[in-house]
């Protein structure tokens, strides 16, 4: 039985931001037309991105190309079991277009069933990289929803990164801030998460951190959503963090969280969808959404108002997703079901692959102006 409402916020972490929009509306997306969806990979879907980036946030150009990394799998009939089968997949662009690299790590290395998403740093050295990723399930223990925030080293070649060491937890989950995310079983957009560890380091402090989508540990609310943190330590080691946003009985999922520090604002952006918004309050589209504070342990405020920065248009509310922002301030994504002129699954069920893009979504480029984030 969920505990109270009043009694959810007040057990949260005394430092953690409360994230509690009001009505969301705001900048809208372009549409996503038919030339914009042909697959950079055509036997494959592809959906969460990230880049090799430096440890100041800068997308890593290295002979001409770009390093991109992306969960893949094979084009099932339906794209929703993609999820079951997703591996990490290395690919780069350059002046001659997309390169396909394979998977990124050997089947032996990785310790889960699948492969969720991450990020990886090429270090100051210029040599060393590390891929964080999230491992779900165990590679020998069948299906599960368990999540891992997973570590593994390599360097960077002339062919880009590779030479992927053994892979180590970063660290686990504590069960009072953060739920522990080990279900057998669960339904997309509702499953509780301990997943994407997104890098990053502090210019103010010099100090390494990592940002991760999670469940309150101290709800049992159905929607309970939090942004984490863990921090490197001298020894190497990580040590968790107080969340920095908690969302508990408003939203589900604060997907992908990662960090853009621009004139000393630290902008935090997340992913989440309208189906994870719980029903009984306030909700948004499928989109990108971002709070900002003057430094990284907060407080934050939602930037633009109520935290909307770009959503899907209503025309076509599940045209893309799962958003990310480069130290650029370019945001990338997904081709999601684009298309689809508010036709139905259920009466058009050709439509599950038929109008699944499964490739990088258009581009677009961020305008940074204080509390304001826009579509420049």
């Amino acid at each position: 039985m969920n505990k109270p409402e009043l009694n959810l916020v007040s057990n949260a972490p005394p430092g953690t931001s409360r994230w509690q929009p009001a009505a969301i509306d705001g900048a809208r997306i372009a549409l996503i037309g038919a030339d914009q969806t042909a697959p950079i990979l055509p036997n494959f879907d592809l959906w969460d991105s990230w880049p090799l980036a430096h440890e100041d946030g800068r997308t890593v150009v290295t002979g001409g190309r770009q390093y991109w990394f992306f969960l893949s799998a094979p084009r099932f009939p339906d794209p929703g079991l993609r999820h079951n089968a997703a591996k990490i997949r290395l690919a780069s662009l350059g002046v001659d277009g997309w390169k396909d690299h394979g998977d990124c790590l050997p089947d032996e290395l990785s310790p889960g069933s699948r492969e969720w998403a991450g990020s990886a740093v090429l270090h100051d050295d210029g040599t060393h990289v590390t891929l964080f990723f999230t491992a779900a399930g165990r590679r020998d223990d069948g299906h599960s929803f368990e999540q891992r925030l997973i570590a593994v080293r390599g360097v960077l070649t002339a062919e880009g990164p590779g030479g992927w060491s053994s892979c180590s937890e970063v660290v686990r989950p504590d069960g009072h801030r953060y739920f522990v995310a080990d279900e057998a079983e669960g339904t997309p957009g509702m499953i509780k998460a301990f997943r994407d560890p997104a890098w990053l380091r502090d210019p103010a402090t010099g100090t390494g951190h990592l940002l991760f989508t999670a469940s309150a540990g101290w709800s049992d609310a159905a929607f309970n959503g939090v942004i984490g943190l863990a921090t490197l330590q001298n020894d190497g080691s990580w040590q968790l963090a107080d969340p920095l946003v908690e969302a508990v009985g408003v939203n589900n999922e604060l997907e992908r969280p990662h960090v853009l520090v621009r004139d000393g604002r630290y902008y935090l952006f997340w992913s989440t969808q309208r189906r994870t918004f719980d029903p009984s309050g306030p909700s948004g589209p499928n989109g990108l959404y971002a709070m900002v504070a003057d430094r990284l342990a907060g407080p934050y405020k939602p930037v633009n108002g109520n935290s909307l920065v770009a959503g899907n248009p209503d025309a076509e509310p599940t045209q893309g997703y799962s958003w990310w922002v480069t130290g650029e301030g370019e945001v990338w994504s997904f081709v999601d079901h684009w298309g689809m002129r508010s036709r139905s699954f259920d009466a058009h069920p050709e439509l599950l692959r038929g109008q699944f893009g499964g490739t990088p979504a258009p581009i677009f480029q961020l305008a940074f102006a204080g509390d304001n984030v826009t579509i420049a």
